[in-house]
């Protein structure tokens, strides 16, 4: 039984910047890739390389993207004031066997869990079911969509050129870590009057 809500947060992109996968990218292909280049969630289509080579450099490269992964601007103070206020729940596409690596990296940047999911798959619906998350955070717009027309919960869409394509009713783009806090407290607010 839940004795506060629960989020559902996703962890690259969402928790960690959005550019955190370019150095490395940029590095490997000799390429000079900015966000605002990066149009489409398939990065083999912005790389103009077959989806087989990007995933066969990106299961080498995996490891060290997820250990050294900044935080995006702002995650951290509303995290540590969120985890006084709700459950966090964070599910991520990354297979399990980086949950060690997931683990210290939540510890190198002080970042509180109450519990940690690697699905090692995009499909987080059943994640979301299976722990009754009462919202979700996401950057991927198609996850962002799904979760939210299956579990009828809001999701908060953190806003990156890649996932721009428009949006239903329940599915909020917020573009920093504070608006969505913004959100969050006015919803908590709304859902106590309620």
């Amino acid at each position: 039984m839940k004795n506060q809500l629960r989020f559902g947060i996703d962890i690259d992109g969402t928790v960690t910047n959005p550019n955190s996968l370019l150095p490395h990218i940029n590095k490997a292909f000799g390429s000079n890739l900015k966000l605002e280049d990066v149009t489409q969630y398939d990065l083999s289509k912005v790389m103009k390389v077959s989806p087989e080579e990007f995933h066969k450099w990106f299961v080498v490269a995996e490891h060290d993207i997820y250990s050294t992964s900044p935080l995006a601007q702002g995650a951290k103070e509303v995290l540590s004031q969120w985890k006084e206020q709700f459950e966090l729940y964070f599910i991520s596409a990354r297979g399990s066997e980086h949950l060690e690596a997931t683990k210290k990296w939540f510890d190198s940047n002080e970042l509180f869990f109450h519990h940690i999911e690697l699905i090692g798959t995009h499909d987080k619906i059943g994640a979301a079911k299976k722990y009754d998350v009462d919202i979700f955070l996401e950057d991927k717009h198609d996850n962002a969509v799904n979760i939210h027309l299956e579990c009828g919960i809001p999701v908060l869409l953190f806003d990156t050129p890649y996932n721009r394509e428009p949006i239903p009713n329940g599915v909020i783009r917020v573009t920093s870590w504070e608006e969505a806090n913004t959100w969050v407290q006015q919803w908590i607010q709304e859902k106590q009057r309620a």
